[in-house]
């Protein structure tokens, strides 16, 4: 089968376009960048890659065609596609027809999808369960030869996704077992408020399916006690078992080799999906304690002027506010407490504005660079009301040493001047900001 993906480069559609390829079809995919970020060098030299999109890049030949949400609907490619009749899905409608193949447990919420994910995984697979794992970011290992990889390819009947809330993609998803770590207002620009999140969310548990369903919430989020609340008839009448997670009522020894109490959460809902199969406590405990932590989460990357820095995707106020925490669980005595925070979307920067203000409290140094600008997601009116100036202005008003950073560069040397041996600097952001700890390392003082 020749299967052609519209944005392969994206995180989790790069995952999907792994498994196709280690199924044994032929992979085509297109994008704007070389995606050796996503790809091992073995896997590309497999993949025919375009730069770019073009309809040249669709031909007849093409049994079907995969494309990302973050491509816009007169893509030349799809449109392609369409006119001569090739059999086209999204990346959540194909991972959707994968999950009705296995037996599969999904991870939903606004945060901490990801280190979940790979939290379950690792149970499983110290558990000797050999599941198939698609993952909006990179783990240890994970890989064919050993590497970070996005994808596991497993040969047992379990499939464990992250699935993602963006456009209501997880609609497409048919688990057997559904994490839900959190509900929070997020990606307004799609959902326009909180309600219509809660009613996506309760439309997501009608896709539970199987002999037993199987629910999992944390009971210590709020936006989840509200779902808890509206959904007991909807779980009484589809026979969905509900099982609850919360740190408060913790009395698991729980050892982990990452920061944070959110981490020690991601791991109670874990053990939940543990417990539900069956798997000795033993093993499952044993796993987490092994989980190294997965690509841009709270990932150490090395030391400037004796500062320990660490780069992070965290973009809304509450991973903010969460991964500062693990900083200073930490943080050496005497030592700071440094951010470097670049906004991600306009949209998401204008309708949390209130709750980024106080969202970096526990940081003694504040660094705020320009707001990254995702092509085909923005407003121009909000684009002309917002700023990261404005941003720095509000969060003065009761926090000193809160500085606008116009560029990598000014970041770098406001680090190189001001880190000293036993602080921590946390670079965050979605967009690109990762290049700036790249820049940083360069040449490490």
């Amino acid at each position: 089968m020749k299967i052609h993906f519209i944005g392969i480069g994206g995180i989790g559609i790069s995952a999907l376009a792994k498994y196709y390829l280690y199924q044994g079809n032929k992979i085509s995919g297109s994008d704007f960048v070389y995606p050796r970020d996503v790809f091992s060098k073995d896997e590309l030299t497999k993949i025919k890659f375009f730069l770019n999109h073009s309809k040249k890049n669709i031909n007849k030949n093409i049994d079907l065609v995969i494309y990302s949400l973050a491509i816009k609907k007169d893509n030349p490619e799809l449109l392609e596609a369409k006119k001569i009749k090739i059999p086209n899905l999204s990346y959540p409608q194909a991972l959707g027809k994968l999950t009705k193949n296995y037996f599969t447990i999904a991870i939903a919420g606004m945060h901490g999808k990801s280190t979940t994910t790979a939290m379950v995984a690792q149970i499983f697979i110290e558990a000797k369960l050999d599941p198939t794992v698609i993952i909006g970011s990179k783990v240890k290992n994970f890989g064919s030869q050993g590497e970070e990889s996005n994808f596991r390819y497993g040969r047992s009947k379990y499939l464990i996704i992250e699935a993602d809330e963006y456009k209501a993609g997880f609609l497409n998803h048919h688990p057997s077992i559904l994490i839900i770590t959190n509900i929070e207002a997020e990606h307004l620009d799609y959902y326009k408020n909180f309600e219509n999140i809660l009613k996506t969310f309760k439309k997501f548990i009608f896709n539970l399916t199987g002999d037993k369903k199987y629910l999992i919430i944390n009971k210590d989020d709020k936006g989840c006690q509200i779902f808890i609340r509206e959904i007991k008839n909807i779980i009484k009448e589809n026979k969905i078992n509900l099982l609850t997670y919360s740190l408060k009522n913790n009395r698991e020894k729980i050892e982990l080799s990452v920061a944070g109490r959110h981490n020690i959460s991601n791991a109670l809902a874990a053990l939940k999906v543990a417990e539900i199969l069956n798997i000795n406590k033993k093993i499952s405990l044993k796993a987490l304690k092994r989980f190294k932590g997965i690509w841009r989460r709270f990932e150490y990357k090395g030391k400037v002027n004796g500062a320990k820095i660490f780069d992070d995707y965290g973009h809304h106020p509450t991973e903010i506010k969460a991964t500062l925490q693990a900083g200073k669980e930490i943080l050496s005595k005497g030592g700071r407490l440094f951010i470097i925070f670049q906004p991600h979307q306009y949209y998401r920067t204008y309708y949390h504005f209130s709750e980024f203000i106080h969202a970096f409290d526990l940081a003694d140094y504040v660094g705020i660079l320009d707001i990254y600008t995702v092509a085909g997601r923005e407003n121009k009116k909000i684009m002309s009301l917002i700023n990261s100036k404005k941003l720095v202005s509000e969060i003065s008003k009761h926090k000193y040493n809160v500085f606008y950073l116009e560029s990598f560069s000014k970041a770098i040397d406001f680090l190189k001047n001001n880190l000293k041996r036993g602080d921590i600097c946390l670079i965050m952001g979605a967009g690109d900001a990762y290049k700036l700890t790249q820049e940083l390392l360069k040449d490490r003082f």
